[in-house]
């Protein structure tokens, strides 16, 4: 689990494709790597991604066939800047929201423009996802966590403050450009809950009915 907070900006220093999979060696730059061992995650450009090799100043992982289908990946290039973040521990302060680093697919950057200071973005995202965004919810991009400012059909628009541009990659982002995107987790449990299938008859016998009868609902 993540927070959407960028760490550190890593580089792509190697890909590996075998078939449909990727080997990526990324060098972690200013990120903290001391207490990284095999087998933890690091999210990287929003997709967390198990270390299966650690290196002095960076590390090794393994991208599926299914997760380079669903994110940039397969476009990505050597030499190409990425946002990093460690997994969360009991102490991690959370500063974003609770991002789970499983991307869900990709949307497009349609308009960019300073507003003042800060960097203003309309994307837009598969319908299939577009109904997770909400005005005012939460959304990753590329593994940073942002606030949905506006709403308008299957298009959102973001603010990016000077020092979330200045940290993270988003600052080389232009129209055209393909993100990473994460949909808020509540929204996919919520829909799911109000799924009749989701919601069988219970099997104890103890109905709403019963319930009521007993005194215990008025």
């Amino acid at each position: 689990m993540f927070t959407g907070i960028i760490e550190a900006l890593g580089t792509l220093r190697k890909i590996d494709r075998k078939g449909n999979d990727i080997r990526l060696t990324v060098a972690s730059g200013k990120l903290d790597l001391a207490d990284v061992k095999l087998g933890d995650s690091i999210a990287t450009n929003g997709v967390c991604l198990t270390v299966v090799e650690s290196l002095a100043d960076g590390y090794v992982a393994d991208i599926s066939a299914e997760t380079v289908a669903l994110t940039g990946f397969n476009r990505y290039q050597v030499g190409q800047k990425v946002n990093l973040e460690k997994a969360v521990t009991a102490t991690t302060r959370l500063g974003g929201h609770m991002v789970s680093g499983h991307v869900d697919g990709i949307a497009k950057v349609e308009q960019c423009a300073y507003r003042g200071k800060a960097l203003e973005f309309w994307l837009s995202a598969p319908a299939s996802l577009s109904r997770y965004i909400a005005h005012k919810g939460s959304i990753t991009i590329d593994g940073v966590s942002l606030t949905v400012n506006e709403v308008d059909g299957t298009r959102f628009r973001l603010t990016i403050v000077p020092h979330t541009a200045g940290e993270t990659t988003l600052v080389t982002l232009k129209v055209g450009d393909s993100v990473n995107i994460e949909v808020d987790l509540i929204a996919r449990y919520l829909e799911r809950l109000m799924q009749p299938e989701a919601n069988p008859e219970p099997t104890s016998g103890v109905t709403m009915e019963l319930l009521a009868k007993s005194g215990f609902l008025r």
